[in-house]
């Protein structure tokens, strides 16, 4: 089981890995950020917009959040301006923060149902492995963003989280 300091590593990690991608994805052109590249989601910027969506998703069943519009098909064209993607993301993490630092312990017991479109039916799980997927799920899409920056020439940093700095 996980506990809510764990959260709250996690927020911080997902903050300062969300940061450092964007500035290695501001180097390149917005062409090339929307290319497809073969990814899960097709291009740097669809992948961004599937892991926005994603976690707005994920914080809508975790903490009221407005559910995203339309679904995991649909979630590359969650934002179509970079400008109003970045800010997006800035609000979304500083709110994920936000919750990570409000959790108690106890918070993370009982289970969560919700119907989930990607399986066509109401799905239930206990509510710490529903928080420690919504984590794992942040850093599965980041490796692929981050392969994808890499590959086009940008030159992502560091995303050890044994690196993260402490201030993050």
């Amino acid at each position: 089981m996980i506990a809510p300091h764990y959260c709250r590593v996690m927020a911080r990690y997902n903050m300062w890995q969300n940061g450092a991608l964007i500035e290695a994805a501001e180097t390149l052109t917005d062409k090339a950020r929307r290319q497809d590249r073969g990814a899960f989601f097709g291009s740097i910027f669809g992948t961004f917009n599937h892991l926005l969506w994603g976690d707005t998703m994920w914080m809508s069943r975790f903490d009221g959040w407005s559910k995203p519009e339309g679904g995991i098909a649909g979630s590359p064209g969650f934002t179509e301006d970079w400008g109003a993607f970045k800010t997006a993301r800035t609000i979304a993490d500083t709110r994920i923060l936000d919750w990570a630092l409000r959790l108690l312990v106890g918070d993370l017991d009982g289970e969560l149902t919700w119907y989930s479109g990607a399986a066509k039916r109401e799905v239930g799980k206990p509510l710490w492995i529903c928080v420690a997927h919504f984590f794992n799920h942040q850093t599965h899409h980041r490796g692929q963003i981050h392969a994808m920056l890499t590959a086009a020439g940008a030159r992502p940093g560091d995303t050890d989280l044994v690196f993260m700095p402490e201030g993050e």
